[in-house]
């Protein structure tokens, strides 16, 4: 007779798991996903940021890589922050909005004519500007959606007649007064926790709004959804009117609280706040677009992107450059940036790479887009 060969059990030390074929497969899925987090064409401006800051500490040791420098950094770039967040809805239901900075500057002179001309207090003459701000997003929605006047024509010929009140009102001279420096209107901007002032806890908090709304709502999908193909998420029955109505609206409010923390932060409103803003916004969120999420308009890339930027032009203040420099460093770090991560700085190229959403993703709106028309 022959005997059955049996198999010899194995003994593990107990506490030992041995790994299954799934449990390999997940490592490895979640190391693909962690390198393609941290590859230069996702968070390629990061890396450009770290170098910057390496730069500066070489070049500036005795005052670049200082605590002192990092809320200095923070703090000078809040507002920047704040008006480069407010094109970011807009940009992402592919609608340009380029009276933001003319909006700021108007609710920063009025926040301080309302106080020092008419003797109003904070809250009322905060409100009057507010107001003013929210009727400049109104005009803007009705002439492009209902009109259908081109966003980029539309909010530029706005912007032009929000400059022409901002001369009348304070024939090209800023406005200053007592009342701007005193408590409480001065602690909206200059009251700080550690040298951390209020405006970046503002821009965090607006920030993370603006995550939260495209990242994890319905409506951000479909804001999505609108950017990438106007007439295919109608189609899906995505309000597309609706969305840029509102998102116009939302960029004047934000640009319309950007200026009156301008003003609380330099105790003045100045009829041309926001001009320097213009530009910079847009580039922030331009390059901001090629970080995180590749592709999309988000606020944390954008945020990223102002920092960059910010930490650049703060280095050369304190390494004594020349004046010039700021704007030569600014233009070449975009470029350097965009090219890096293979951006490239045209709306419809962002867009071009927006993922088409899902009838699903879009929820169970069924109704034709019908809201202006």
């Amino acid at each position: 007779m022959t005997s059955t060969p049996t198999r010899t059990a194995e003994f593990r030390p107990s506490g030992t798991e041995v790994p299954t074929v799934s449990g390999a497969r997940s490592l490895g899925t979640l190391s693909r996903r962690a390198v393609a987090a941290l590859s230069f064409r996702t968070i390629g401006a990061v890396y450009v940021w770290l170098l910057i800051i390496v730069l500066f500490s070489v070049w500036a040791p005795d005052t670049f890589p200082t605590v002192t420098t990092v809320k200095q950094v923070l703090n000078g770039n809040a507002v920047a922050g704040l008006v480069a967040i407010s094109v970011v809805l807009p940009l992402a239901a592919r609608v340009f909005d380029l009276s933001v900075a003319f909006t700021m500057s108007l609710t920063s002179v009025l926040t301080a004519y309302f106080m020092v001309t008419k003797g109003l207090g904070p809250g009322t003459a905060i409100a009057l500007a507010m107001t003013a701000a929210l009727l400049i997003g109104l005009v803007n929605g009705v002439v492009v959606v209902v009109l259908r006047v081109d966003s980029f024509i539309a909010t530029l010929a706005t912007g032009a007649l929000i400059q022409s009140l901002i001369t009348m009102v304070t024939n090209d001279s800023s406005i200053t007064g007592v009342k701007l420096l005193a408590k409480p209107f001065a602690n909206i901007a200059q009251l700080d926790a550690g040298g951390i002032t209020l405006p970046v806890l503002y821009l965090l908090l607006a920030a993370t709004a603006i995550w939260f709304l495209l990242e994890h709502t319905a409506t951000g999908r479909r804001l999505y959804a609108t950017g990438f193909n106007a007439d295919a998420a109608r189609l899906q029955g995505v309000r597309t009117n609706r969305l840029r109505f509102l998102t116009l609206v939302t960029s004047a409010l934000l640009a319309g609280f950007a200026g009156v923390v301008f003003a609380s932060s330099v105790g003045s409103g100045s009829p041309s706040a926001g001009t320097p803003y213009l530009l910079s916004a847009y580039a922030a969120a331009f390059v901001g677009a090629t970080q995180l999420r590749a592709g999309r308009f988000n606020a944390w890339g954008t945020v990223i992107a102002v920092l960059l930027l910010g930490t650049g032009i703060t280095g050369l203040g304190l390494a004594t450059s020349a004046q010039w420099a700021a704007s030569l460093f600014t233009g070449s770090v975009l470029i350097v940036a965009l090219v890096l991560t293979g951006g490239r700085i045209t709306l419809p190229a962002v867009l071009r790479r927006h993922k088409a959403p899902t009838v699903a993703e879009t929820d169970d709106v069924s109704a034709p887009d019908k809201e202006f028309t």
